[in-house]
């Protein structure tokens, strides 16, 4: 059974937060969050999700741009805000990842519809991933889906 204050901790009190402390967060948190958050299932095993750690205030001035208005002192203010995104050639990576299925490279070579709802979904699947490793790691977290999809796309991943 998990204890009661993991559960608070991954769930019940794991509401959207509003305000930040004006502490950084390390290199060495980050990563461990990420170690957290790649463990976990996704399609095959595909890990498709991409992920940006804006920090410095020059890289979120480049963010800012694609904020809706009602989210950029939210955004400003975060000592990090992280980008999920998904990558296109996520199925590059599946004879290492899913070697059970030989052909599944394949697959979404042909297929790029279901090669974009498989990216996509499990992608976002790893963002959330990504948030319960963040709580577990003591860190609290703002999803936000007011922004521009295709300038924080043009801007952080100019090459799709």
């Amino acid at each position: 059974m998990i204890d009661e204050r993991s559960l608070d901790t991954l769930f019940r009190n794991a509401l959207t937060q509003y305000g930040w402390l004006d502490q950084p967060v390390s290199d060495d948190e980050l990563r461990q969050v990420w170690d957290l958050a790649k463990l976990p299932p996704t399609s095959m095993n595909c890990l498709p999700a991409r992920f940006v750690f804006v920090r410095s205030a020059a890289a979120k001035e480049r963010l800012r741009p694609a904020l809706a208005p009602g989210n950029v002192e939210r955004a400003m203010a975060a000592p990090v805000v992280t980008i999920v995104a998904w990558d296109t050639r996520f199925h590059e990576h599946l004879p290492t990842l899913f070697p059970q299925n030989p052909g599944a490279m394949a697959r979404f070579e042909g297929d790029p519809a279901i090669r974009e709802a498989t990216g996509f979904r499990s992608g976002t699947l790893q963002g959330a991933y990504l948030i319960l490793a963040a709580r577990a790691a003591g860190l609290d977290c703002g999803p936000m889906s007011g922004f521009d999809n295709a300038k924080v796309d043009a801007e952080f991943f100019p090459d799709g």
